[in-house]
């Protein structure tokens, strides 16, 4: 699900992101941000895990397999960055897959390919439960 609303803790990554752009633009490849986005992270004081090994849970339990989450911030915030023509569905897809598998709440997904920064925030969607159960 994606949702509009921000947070403080969104709202801060995604400024720290939309600075990157503004000083960078587009056209560099995806490690170049990563880079540029770990240093402004990390200068306006928000803690992050660059790379961090992410567990997968199944039915309750952690999983050997594990996937490496571009970064982390405040603990549970997954941040995901592209540098694409334009975000998809299958991107889109990945993170919200991603939230799921961990069971984190929030993700940003960010494409700094774009003229313009485009982000999404994305979060886990609760089971519905039916009126009876």
């Amino acid at each position: 699900m994606i949702q509009e609303g921000k947070d403080p803790k969104t709202y801060a990554v995604i400024g720290a992101a939309m600075k990157v752009h503004s000083e960078l633009g587009c056209g560099f490849l995806e490690t170049v941000y990563q880079d540029a986005l770990e240093i402004e992270l990390r200068k306006q004081g928000i803690p992050c895990d660059r790379e961090k090994l992410v567990h997968v849970f199944y039915s309750g339990e952690v999983l050997s397999s594990y996937f490496r989450a571009d970064f982390v911030c405040y603990g549970s915030i997954i941040v995901e960055v592209k540098a694409v023509k334009a975000l998809t569905e299958i991107d889109e897809a990945q993170v919200l897959n991603y939230l799921k598998a961990t069971q984190l709440e929030t993700a940003l997904l960010f494409n700094f390919a774009a003229q313009r920064l485009q982000y999404q925030r994305l979060v886990r969607s609760k089971p519905q439960m039916n009126a009876d159960e």
